[in-house]
């Protein structure tokens, strides 16, 4: 028994492989439930006592080497793992790189294209009191054209509001600053609207205003031509007759998308104009009110929502979709 003993130790000694499954297949016939060791042990109780001794530190003996064999066979194959990086700090699987919002990647371009032409960017708070987002805008207490604003107050201050166009931000930027005066004032605004596919209670504005002496129409004209023609590719314009309470005269602003394919015809419900700002010179009041003289200085302002331009750039359909934050939809944006 002592010979079979010292056999298995020699084959244990010779045992070598880097196949795991060879591997296993060693440690279950040795160690396993039913493995050499547990056999072994099971002898040794019809083993005569003068030889117990000998035979329980032999059956140890081959335990140990048993032991110790697994474990260099597990060593040495984690070894030969580790050679085949460079790096083990480096992460397991690449990080995927992110996107910019559409929203964000026109407003910059639209930044662009004015600031090429010397303006400014200009910011101000979110939380408007009456006087910056209505009353300096021509807009007094109880003026109709405030209903045109479904307007969110501060419960504890109805003073105070979220404001409801960027405008706000022209007028604390004229009371601080004196002409001439060129900036661009993009932000989100809040209005109280029924959710629809093209509408929603939060969204973008950028608007725009040049202050100076001698400032004419045809120099809003001409602004809003080049804008359209860097943004669009597209130079046709048409300026239709409109109202708002902070400019005279005022206007809404067609540019001619034309009607080349399918889409033309449903955006541009078959017409190939497609409206894409409000605009008009700043009524005198306005600037009477931030201390400006209107005598000496006129000026045009106009305000586009980014969110319509954004649409009509990428052809998409639903407004909703900007804030659902769906990664199918965001992800088409990683290249541009």
């Amino acid at each position: 028994m002592l010979e079979k003993i010292d056999g298995l130790l020699a084959e244990v000694a010779n045992f070598s492989s880097s196949d795991k499954a060879e591997i296993e297949q060693f440690r279950i016939a040795y160690s396993g439930k039913k493995g050499i060791l547990n056999d072994l042990f099971a002898q040794f109780k019809s083993v005569p006592n003068e030889q117990k001794k000998e035979f329980g530190q032999k059956i140890n003996l081959l335990k140990e080497a048993i032991e110790e064999k697994l474990s260099s066979l597990k060593n040495s194959g984690d070894t030969e793992v580790k050679k085949d990086y460079d790096d083990l700090t480096k992460p397991g699987y690449p990080s995927e790189l992110g996107s910019r919002h559409p929203i964000n990647l026109v407003k910059g371009k639209i930044i662009d294209i004015f600031r090429s032409i010397g303006f400014a960017v200009a910011d101000g708070p979110e939380i408007e009191d009456d006087w910056h987002n209505f009353t300096a805008l021509n807009l007094p207490e109880y003026h109709p054209a405030r209903d045109m604003q479904d307007t969110f107050f501060i419960e504890t201050n109805p003073d105070l509001m979220l404001r409801t166009h960027t405008s706000s931000v022209q007028i604390r930027y004229m009371e601080q600053n004196e002409p001439p005066m060129r900036i661009l004032s993009p932000g989100r605004v809040f209005r109280n609207e029924a959710i629809s596919s093209r509408s929603h209670c939060i969204f973008h504005q950028i608007e725009g205003l040049y202050i100076d002496q001698n400032v004419s129409f045809a120099d809003l004209k001409q602004t809003i031509q080049y804008f359209t023609t860097e943004l669009f590719g597209k130079s046709k314009i048409r300026l239709r007759p409109s109202y708002f309470p902070f400019t005279e005269p005022s206007a809404e602003v067609d540019v001619y998308w034309g009607l080349n394919s399918e889409t033309d015809y449903r955006i541009t419900k078959g017409t190939g104009w497609l409206e894409i700002m409000g605009c008009g010179m700043v009524d005198p009041a306005v600037l009477s009110n931030v201390n400006i003289d209107p005598d000496k200085y006129s000026g045009y302002a106009f305000g586009m929502g980014i969110e319509r331009i954004v649409m009509l750039l990428y052809q998409m359909s639903d407004i909703r979709m900007f804030f659902e934050n769906d990664k199918r939809m965001l992800e088409q944006f990683k290249s541009l």
